[in-house]
Parts: structure tokens; sequence; C-alpha cells
């Protein structure tokens, strides 16, 4: 067969270039040409070319990265400009030390009480015949539609002599244990089960292999589970404040609103980033380097289910009373309310106001935070490596910070530098897109690693430029992660609080906020459709979050 080979090979990335489009071979030796070869400018602009995306998305990418350390470095400047004796004297002194206590405290008895809690029902729920398992593990998922502050509002509705420490340990893990049941619950779905078979061939009876081969195994997902839940409990501002119970974060707010912009919330804010940092190395250490991956031949088969026998009414009471506590008392709490409050408590005009500027705020917000992350997506899917991942644990750290802190570095920048954007829209979703940057990163980088690259240089090999590529092929596949990105972040700051207290404009209020001003007054009945409004907002999230994690355990 005749071969002719142009004088420059064109390629990009392993593949042929013009050249190869150029050339037709034919089975009987002859050549035809398609077209003239490119001569060696037009070559040397189109490489050039195939390169800039990684420059500018880089510079975006760098670009947000930035945007995510001003809460950091914001700290870290106001440290230096105070001196050294204005911090040790803000810091240093009894009411920092009893919050330090109390910050101890309550991460020390939620979340051993959390993992136990979990642990126990996705055991039951994943492994065990308890009766209607799905159903119960709907109802053990179902309480994350609730915002933290919407059960505290609900308890202390029902039980109005709550308050300190035992109070607020109790709330919070009925709030929060949801988000250690999820990962857990999924780890047990993948686990192989003929490790639990070569532990009971060695004599080992039914409670020896769960502690001894499966606990071991959800190192990871209760480690990371815990981690969440500790990170919400640093950040955590209404739940508190209504058990009144003295946290970082309710003292950061009150000395905002007492005087803003002061050196005091600066360092109390400096503090709690300190403790973020703390848990996330504490986590890291507890995750170790183990592997647990299984590796060898062997085909996945699902765990047979045990049999309870005599545990299953003492299992049975464990997930119906966990479910009563949990979902029932805020649903019977908010049923309550609107039963006495009648037709009258379902004024439209505020109700529909604060629906309204809640809906855009959510929208406005989750389609800036995936805009922000699509840059940093696309470089951790295609071009992986030391820059990317700097850049990318720029991205992730933000998303550990409580909202307080966020709001307060950006209320301080403002007022000292840039004035005219203090309480204003841009500032605010500013906000949203640095605390719910990693909401969107994940739905979004799964869907672009689902994206064939090969598509992205065929559609250069016909012309299009590497932006047209990125823009008109790969994004178009990864629509569906992009719109489940923003409905992510759209939820989240549905129910944020703290960020949207501090910097909202002058008459802007959500559902949230409007919630919280009426409790504040103790209007508990006015209050309960904007709780009963942010629970029906959250509940399609909760729904897809346990969906998606049996169909990532392959169920």
């Amino acid at each position: 067969m005749l071969e002719h080979r142009a004088d420059l090979d064109f390629r990009h990335d392993g593949l042929t270039g013009q050249g190869e489009a150029c050339l037709l071979q034919h089975d009987s030796g002859s050549i035809a040409s398609s077209g003239p070869l490119p001569d060696l400018a037009a070559a040397a602009e189109r490489q050039r070319g195939r390169r800039l995306p990684h420059v500018s998305v880089h510079v975006m990418a760098g670009f947000v990265a930035l945007l995510s350390l001003l809460p950091l470095g914001f700290v870290v400047w106001v440290t230096y400009d105070v001196g050294w004796d204005t911090v040790r004297a803000l810091v240093f002194r009894d009411r920092v030390g009893g919050l330090l206590i109390n910050t101890a405290l309550l991460e020390a008895t939620s979340i051993p009480a959390c993992v136990a809690l979990a642990v126990s029902l996705a055991w039951l729920t994943e492994r065990t015949d308890l009766p209607f398992a799905r159903f119960w593990s709907w109802m053990a998922v179902a309480p994350l539609a609730v915002p933290a502050f919407v059960h505290s509002y609900a308890w202390i509705s029902l039980v109005p002599g709550m308050r300190g420490l035992s109070s607020a340990t109790f709330v919070s893990v009925l709030a929060y244990y949801p988000f250690l049941y999820l990962p857990v619950a999924a780890a047990l779905r993948r686990l192989d089960p003929a490790i639990e078979d070569a532990a009971a061939s060695l004599g080992l009876g039914p409670w020896r292999v769960f502690f001894r081969a499966i606990l071991p195994q959800l190192k990871l997902a209760i480690g990371g589970g815990a981690l969440l839940i500790a990170l919400h409990l640093l950040s955590e501002y209404g739940l508190y404040v209504m058990i009144r119970f003295d946290t970082f974060a309710t003292a950061i707010v009150d000395q905002f609103q007492s005087a803003y912009n002061s050196p005091a919330a600066n360092m109390l804010g400096g503090v709690l980033i300190l403790c973020c940092l703390l848990l996330m190395g504490g986590e890291s250490l507890w995750r170790g380097s183990e592997r647990y991956a299984r590796v060898g031949a062997g085909a996945a088969r699902p765990a047979q289910r045990r049999r309870l026998g005599t545990y299953q009414v003492p299992a049975l009471l464990l997930a119906a009373g966990t479910a009563l506590l949990a979902l029932g008392v805020p649903c019977y709490t908010l049923m309550r309310w609107l039963w006495l409050g009648g037709l009258d408590i379902w004024k439209a005009g505020p109700l529909g106001n604060a629906f309204v500027q809640t809906i855009a705020l959510a929208l406005a917000g989750g389609m800036l935070s995936t805009l922000a992350a699509a840059p940093m997506a696309w470089l951790s899917v295609r071009a992986p490596g030391r820059l990317q991942r700097a850049l990318e644990a720029c991205h992730y750290y933000v998303g550990s910070l409580p909202g307080v802190v966020v709001a307060l570095a950006l209320v301080s920048i403002t007022v000292r530098l840039i004035l005219p954007l203090y309480q204003t829209f841009a500032t605010l979703l500013v906000a949203y897109v640095l605390l719910f940057l990693p909401r969107a990163m994940v739905g979004l980088r799964a869907s672009l690693a689902q994206a064939p690259v090969e598509l992205e240089r065929a559609a250069m090999a016909l012309g299009r430029t590497p932006g047209q590529a990125v823009r008109q092929v790969t994004f178009r596949l990864a629509a569906p992660g992009a719109a489940a990105s923003v409905a992510l972040v759209a939820l989240g700051i549905t129910n944020e609080l703290t960020a949207t207290l501090m910097l909202a404009p002058n008459g802007v209020e959500t559902l949230a906020t409007r919630f919280w001003s009426l409790t504040s007054e103790i209007d508990y009945l006015a209050a309960a459709p904007y709780a009963v409004m942010m629970v029906v907002l959250s509940l399609p999230l909760t729904l897809a979050l346990h969906a998606q994690s049996k169909r990532t355990a392959g169920q």
C-alpha cells in the first residue's frame, strides 16, 4: 500500500489533526486528497490555540481561589493590624475560655451520640431483616429536610424549659445524625460480605464480627460524617440561640450586632477558624493511610440480611422512636401552630414576598456558584496536577468555614475598603458563592468526568476553538450535573441564616430571616408558615440525596 506523509505531523494529545484529515487511504493503494495541507504558520497558531484553554481556565480558577482565601486572609490581616497586645487581651480572656469549654463539651457529647445512632440505624436498615427497612431508611434521612433552627423551634414550642448543654446536645443529635447515616449506610451496601464470612468461619460471634470485621471498614465513612457534623456544630447559630447555649457563632453575631466591625468579633472569628482547622487535621489523622479497597478476583454479591430474632422489637422501637423525635415532633409542632393560627397566619403579602426573594436569591446564588466552580471542576478532570490540587484545596476549605466568619470578613472588608458594596446584593451573593462553592463542585465535577475528552478533541479537529469545544460539547454533556449543582446550592441558600442576617440589604427578607425575626418576637404562630415553606423546599433535595446514595452503591 502506498503511503504519503506530510512534512509536518500535526498532532495534539495523541490525535492526528488536519494532516490526517487531508489524506484518505484506499484499498487500491491510491491516494485521494480532501484539501490542501496546512502551512507551518497555521499549524503553529493552532498549536498555540490548543494550549490556551489550560492557561485561561487556570487564571479563572486562580481568581476564584484567591476570592475564597478572603476570609482567612482577612483574619490574618486583622490579627497583624491590631497588634499582639490587643490580640492577647481579646483572645486570652475568660469569655473565650468559656466558649471553648462549651464548644468542646458540645462536640464531645454530640458526635459520639450521632455516631452510635447513625451506625445502629444504618446497620438495622441495610443488614438485618428489620420490618419495613426501606421505609425506616427514608425516615432516617428525612430530618435533613428540616433546618436545624426549625428543630430547635419545634422543641422549644413543645418544651419551653429546654436550656443548656444537655438540650443543645439532644437537638443537635436529632438534627445532624443523618449526615452520618448517609455515608455509613452507603458504605455498608458496598462492603464485601466475604470478609464477614471469613471472620465467622474463624469462630467469631455476630458481635465480634461486627466490631472486628465490619466497623473498621466504616472508618472513612464515620470520620467524614463526623467531621461534617462537627463543622456544622461550630457554625450553627439559630439552634443554640433558642436553646440559650453560648457558642462561638452566637457570640460573634451578638458582638457584631452590638458593635459593627469590632476587633473582638474578628478575633472570635479567628479562634473559630483555628477550631475548624484543628477538626480537619484531626479527621485527617483519624483517616490515616490505610487502604480499604478490595483487591483480587471475584464478583461482588449482596450481603445476606441477618435475622434479629428477639431483638426485632427493640430495633423497631429504636427506628420508630428516632423518626418520632427527629421528624414527628417538628411536624406535629408545625401542624399545631398552623391549626391554631388558621388562615389568618397565611399572610399572602409578607409570605409571598419572602418566598419570591428566597427563590430569586437561591437561583442567582446557585447559578453563580456553579459558574465559579466550573473552571476548577474542568481542571480537576482534564488537567490534574500539583497546581490543580492546591487550587482545589482553596475551593474546598472555604466550605468548612462557618457562615458567620465569611459574613464577618465581607462586612469588615466592605466597610473598610469598598463601603458602597456594604449590605448589597453583590456582597450577599459573593458570600453565598464562598459558602456553597464545594457543593457546586461535587455534582459538576462528577458530570464533567463522564464527558469523554475525545469529543472535545474531535470538535477541535473539525475547526472549533478549544473554548468553543468546551462550551458546545463538554458543558452541554455536563448540563444535568450543572443543574443538580444549582439545585443543591439553591436549597442550601434557602435555609441559610447567619450570612443573610448580616449581609442582606435593608428590606430584603428570605424565608429563613423572616422566620427568625418572628420567632425572636415569640410570635410562633406567624412563624409556622415560613418554617413549613422551608421544609417543603428542602424535601426534594433530601429525597434526591438518599436516592443518589443508593445508586452510587449499585442499588
